[in-house]
């Protein structure tokens, strides 16, 4: 087996000091873990100039889309990393999936509005990466085989002088407005109660968009949303014409690590409290309550579903069944599900038998999926898609892409919803969606 060559640089808990020198270069990718103040994460990932870069063509269903990024794994060429390291990239593909990738995978409705024309993936096909390890307090370039030793020795040399991380400005022209009024979100609750009601659906996750005009940097943002709200599972991946993806999110989709899966849903919610008393009160709240354990399990049970379609029969197991996550603005219920993948199946099987991801769809999931096009009046782009890797090993972690934000043609969008049950207050998950993005919102009115 082909095996990758590392070359170690100075260590940085903060990849931005090392993303700042490739934000601007060709498919420039970060995958973020939230260090030093975020402590789940381990690793940040970057890279740029991909050997090529994947979108869907206009009529290209989802696995066809899949196989092609199958190919692209296979035409870099299967390598290992030395004995001994456990860096989690190999060379592979880096990049997102938008929500309306699943559009690809089922049959939808269109009634929605794809206002914002935000292309359904966009994934890179990478022969290095610079990644940051932070159990071992170690910064490494990883180069795959195929890579030029010319290549090579440019991002030495690229990495080894000083960067200029100066930041420039970024800033709002008008105040956050949401695409649903206090009115149209009661009637949009009211219509999806009637559908609980008859039997049609248990869950659904409804969802508000909110927007601002802006100009300046993007990276600006994602920086000052970093510090505001660091979390495990974040990153930074420009798009053409100065557009933006940015995320904040603290939640994983699915992870495959030696063939073993993972995947951590969230659901149920409840605000931070600068008083500790007060906030443990909330955490111990969420904790017993009935209303967001029941919709915890529900999504745990549609997930074991997912899973079970391209896991080995027998090994999908709930290891932690509600669990708490506190995060600088909110306390999450949290659940692991894991199993073994089947050994006739890869990690892209897994992506396409579990896309968008239970949590933030409903269940059933393609009910929930219908009625989410019916009653949200335009499309959700990125917000609960995926930022993600795959290498040649089959090693592959991904995010729910929430607490993301676009920023494309002068407007920054950014989304937040809620799992709504039979037993929901319409006043208490419309008001959960501002406790959800209320600090990225005033992050980004304050610059």
């Amino acid at each position: 087996m082909p095996t990758c060559t590392l070359h170690p640089l100075p260590y940085s808990p903060d990849p931005g000091v090392y993303f700042a020198r490739i934000r601007q270069a060709p498919g420039a990718v970060l995958l973020d873990s939230g260090r030093p103040t975020a402590q789940r994460g381990r690793f940040d990932l970057c890279s740029a100039w991909p050997l090529e870069t994947l979108q869907c063509q206009q009529q290209e269903s989802g696995e066809a889309f899949l196989q092609r990024l199958r190919q692209a794994l296979t035409q870099l060429g299967s390598a290992d990393l030395p004995t001994g390291c456990e860096l989690p990239f190999a060379g592979g593909l880096m990049g997102y999936l938008g929500y309306d990738f699943g559009r690809r995978l089922e049959t939808l409705p269109g009634q929605s509005v794809d206002d914002l024309q935000l292309a359904d993936a966009q994934i890179g096909l990478y022969a290095w990466a610079l990644i940051s390890d932070h159990q071992a307090t170690t910064s490494q370039l990883m180069f795959h085989p195929a890579l030029a030793s010319t290549e090579r020795q440019r991002l030495i040399e690229l990495f080894s002088q000083p960067g200029d991380n100066r930041v420039d400005t970024f800033r709002l022209h008008s105040p956050f407005a949401a695409n649903l009024s206090a009115d149209q979100y009661r009637a949009a609750f009211t219509r999806l109660q009637h559908y609980i009601q008859a039997g049609d659906c248990y869950q659904v996750n409804l969802t508000q968009r909110f927007q601002a005009t802006c100009s300046g940097d993007p990276w600006a943002a994602y920086t000052a949303l970093r510090e505001a709200c660091p979390t495990p599972f974040s990153g930074y991946i420009p798009l053409a014409e100065g557009a933006a993806l940015l995320s904040v999110s603290p939640e994983r989709f699915v992870q495959v690590h030696q063939g073993q899966v993972e995947t951590r849903p969230i659901k149920g919610t409840r605000p931070r409290s600068l008083d500790a008393d007060e906030d443990q009160r909330l955490a111990d709240e969420l904790l017993a309550s009935p209303k967001d354990r029941a919709e915890n399990l529900m999504i745990v049970d549609l997930l074991r579903n997912d899973m079970g379609r391209n896991c080995r029969t027998g090994s999908v197991r709930v290891p932690e069944l509600f669990s708490i996550e506190s995060y600088p603005n909110v306390h999450h219920l949290v659940s692991s599900i894991t199993g073994e993948l089947a050994a006739d199946r890869d990690a892209l099987d897994l992506l396409g038998g579990s896309f968008p991801g239970g949590s933030i769809t409903g269940a059933p999931k393609i009910r929930a999926m219908q009625i989410i096009d019916e009653l949200e009046p335009q499309r959700r782009a990125l917000y609960c898609g995926s930022l993600l890797y795959l290498d040649v090993r089959g090693e592959m972690d991904s995010s729910i892409a929430i607490r993301s934000l676009l920023v494309k043609d002068g407007k920054v969008s950014c989304w937040a919803g809620g799992g709504i049950v039979a037993d929901s207050q319409c006043e208490a998950e419309y008001q959960e969606c501002f406790t959800k993005v209320g600090v990225l919102l005033r992050t980004l009115e304050s610059l």
